[in-house]
This record gives C-alpha cells, structure tokens and sequence, in this order.
C-alpha cells in the first residue's frame, strides 16, 4: 500500500493491516530535491543564536542525498505488526506489538512534534521482550503506537477540531476496539498533553499513565516564565533551575507560534525536504546541540539515521503542514496542570524543556505514584535514552499490574 493512499473512510470499525512501501521514483525525487536546494549564506554568529547552522544543514544535505538509505526504516517498520482503523470518521494508523508473555500489561503510547512513531522504535523490544533486556517477564507489556491526526500514516482531518481533546478519546476508542478493557498510556510533548487529558475523561478502562513531559508548572509560575519575569520568591534550588529552563525555552519557541497562529503559510515544508529537516531539528536548544554534534560525527543517543529516518517519514507523507495544524487546534497551556486524579508515574530528564521538581509533580498529580530525577537525557527520551526510558515505564506501572 502506498503511503500516500490512507483517506478517511465511511462508518467502519474494521481493522486493516498496513505496509509501508514507497516507489523508487519519491525516493529518487526526494535526492533529486535535496540536491537541488539553494542554502543561504553562513549565519553572522558563531553560535546557535541565529538557528540551525549553515554547516549543520550542509552535512545533513549531504548525508541525506548521498548516503542515507530509507529503506533500512522500511524493512524495521514493516517488521513489526502494522494497522489502520477508522476513528470518528478519520483513519489512525498504529502499530499493535502484543508480547509473548502472558498477563502483558496493554499500554497505549503517543509522540509529539516534530516526532513521529518512528521515535518510539526504539522502546517496543524492551517493553515487549522485557526478558531480553534483563527486566522480568511480569513487566511486559503490549504496546500500540497511533500516528496522531495529520501525521504519518493516519489520515489529514479535512476540516477543524482535531484537537488534544479529540485525539484522547479516539485513542480510548482505539484501545477498547483492540479488546482492552484496562489500559495505561504514557507519552512526551504533544503525546503528554494528549496521555494527561486521556486521564482526565473519567474513562474507568485507564488505569494510570507515566509522562516524560509532565504538564505540571503551577500556573502563577508558567505565567512568569511566559513573560520572561523574574522568578517568584522562595523557590527552592530545584524549583528555581526549573524556572530557569522553561523561561529560556519560552523565549526560543517561535516555531510553536508560527504553527499556532499561520500552519498553512508554512507551504515550503512541503515543497522542499532541506527546509523540513531545517525547521524540524530547530525545536529546542539542547536537541539541536546533539543534533549538530551528530551531524558533525558525534556519538550521541541519536543517528543522524534516526534523525533523517523521522524527517523523510514527514516528507513522504507531506505531512509538515498537517501535522503543524496541532499546534492551531491546541487551546491548552502546554505545561500546567490538567487536573489529573488517577495514578501518574513521572520520569524527569536533565535536559528536557524543564525538569520537573518533585514538589510541582506532587502538587500537579496528587496520585503520584512514581517520580524519578534521572541524569541523561533529554526531550526525545524514547529516542535518546530507550533503555532508560523502557526501565522508567516498567516501575512506573510496577504498582499496577495484577
């Protein structure tokens, strides 16, 4: 099936199986593409002041036209159990992996931008064959990826509402529809917003979720960093270093704006495959420092692989534009609390946008039952850290089972 064929259907609650196969010609294209692009001059900085660097995108050009293969992330793609469904009359694309350990907890799982599930490749292995990754066999679970609205292999919403709010009731339908009648999901950026608005709907099937992306800034805090204030007082250390973060990303988030006020002005990330990866490497500081250092041959948590596996996923599909519309749809806050009351499990990466105290995870989620301050890592942690994330879920959700 080509990717390019997924539309919404009728009324049907069918369960088809999917196959990723692109024509030789798109990939040809794409090279051709690439290879034709007209770069800018060198940026004025020697910094990251001014954006991705001019040499950071030559390299990834480069690699991309000359050396990366597509079709390694096909064959990985394609070796896992693949589906589409219709949901609310739209198709949602998912992966559905069940493990061979029986009493295998189901676990539902969502990415964010500009991620796709492509990001979580990385975790199904150790969440599913626990055992194989010196974890016990009571830890398992079935795990079930969807490509959220506008993004991959689910289809494009043709008019409006698409919003968080949407995306977690379909994901409880996808689940029930999969005969899972207990559940838990888990989920960074928008599959945080997304997993802790799930677990506002009173749905008695969801029994607990786990975030590396808590939405629990109190709100008099958020507003602060928002305005780039000075920091309230009596912050502890922790809190403060919190504040810190989330006021200097508040102050780099322009690609958010853009994508929340004008998504269908950003016409040139569908129409040349240099200015997707530009501005979808540019999401945070930290990420693109590891993504530079890769593409300047570092050893890092991420490929250049990995990165170009997820841009090209977002070319084929020509989804820059749609899966942008999120972020128009979006009336949420991105970090405060969502009034969550069912059990959280809370995993808090240096590196991430803002690393959770403990004190606002207890404050935002009073059934924490997990909270964890780790030492690597960052904003794609299923990506960068898969083991250490994988290890997080599973004693996250520990207290849970039975």
């Amino acid at each position: 099936m080509s990717v390019q064929t997924i539309q919404a259907v009728g009324d049907d609650t069918s369960i088809r199986p999917f196959r990723v196969d692109v024509a030789e010609a798109e990939l040809a294209e794409l090279r051709r593409r690439i290879t034709a692009t007209r770069l800018p001059e060198k940026e004025t900085v020697d910094d990251f002041s001014q954006g991705v660097p001019l040499a950071t995108v030559e390299k990834l050009a480069h690699y991309w036209a000359v050396e990366y293969d597509w079709r390694k992330v096909e064959a990985r793609l394609n070796a896992l159990p693949q589906f589409v469904t219709e949901i609310d009359g739209l198709d949602i694309h998912f992966i559905h992996v069940r493990s061979q350990h029986s009493d295998a907890l189901p676990l539902i799982v969502t990415h964010g931008w500009p991620g796709s599930i492509v990001e979580q490749l990385k975790i199904v292995e150790p969440l599913t064959a626990p055992t194989a990754h010196g974890a016990s066999a009571s830890d398992a679970f079935d795990v079930v990826i969807p490509s959220m609205p506008g993004y991959g292999y689910s289809g494009k919403p043709a008019g409006t509402g698409w919003d968080p709010q949407r995306i977690a009731r379909a994901w409880i339908v996808l689940m029930k529809r999969l005969g899972y009648t207990k559940f838990v999901a888990q989920g960074g950026d928008w599959g945080a917003v997304v997993t802790d608005i799930m677990a506002t709907q009173g749905d008695p099937a969801l029994i607990g979720i786990h975030t590396n992306m808590p939405n629990a800034v109190p709100l008099e805090i958020d507003a602060a960093a928002r305005a780039n204030a000075p920091a309230p007082p009596g912050l502890s250390a922790e809190e403060q270093h919190a504040y810190e973060q989330l006021a200097f990303f508040y102050t780099n988030v322009y690609y958010a704006y853009h994508m929340g006020t004008r998504p269908q002005t950003l016409v040139g990330l569908a129409d040349s495959p240099v200015a997707l990866a530009t501005f979808m490497i540019d999401h945070d500081a930290r990420s693109l420092e590891l993504i530079a250092r890769v593409f300047d041959g570092g050893s890092e948590g991420l490929t250049r692989d990995d990165v170009l596996d997820n841009v090209t996923l977002f070319w084929l599909t020509n989804t820059g534009v749609s899966a942008a519309r999120l972020y128009w749809e979006n009336k949420f806050p991105f970090f405060s609390p969502k009034n969550v009351t069912i059990p959280v499990a809370v995993s808090a990466f240096p590196d991430e946008l803002y690393q959770l105290p403990r004190s606002w995870a207890e404050r935002a989620y009073p059934m924490l039952i997990h909270y964890n301050k780790l030492d690597k890592g960052g904003h794609f942690a299923a990506w960068e850290q898969p083991e250490a994330l994988s290890g997080e879920i599973r004693a996250g959700f520990r207290t849970l089972r039975g």
